[in-house]
């Protein structure tokens, strides 16, 4: 596992606060939501992963430097 360093840690922070919408790219994991599945971002943990509500009930973190999201600009999702 890739350690996060507090600066970026910090950063993840500020650019993913809680009630940010983010839409799933790649995800590394079998029980992985589909690719394009939409959720709600609910904190970023201190390993630097991102604890997000998907819209299809998944609860399924997107681990840092591994999975990808994109964040949703209001009124594209």
């Amino acid at each position: 596992m890739r350690m996060i360093r507090p600066e970026q840690l910090k950063r993840l922070r500020e650019t993913y606060p809680a009630g940010t919408r983010v839409e799933l790219i790649q995800m590394d994991d079998a029980q992985a939501p589909p690719t394009g599945t939409c959720g709600t971002v609910i904190g970023v943990d201190d390993t630097g992963s991102l604890l997000v509500n998907w819209d299809n009930g998944s609860g399924l973190n997107v681990i840092w430097g591994v999975d990808v999201v994109r964040k949703v600009v209001a009124g594209n999702d």
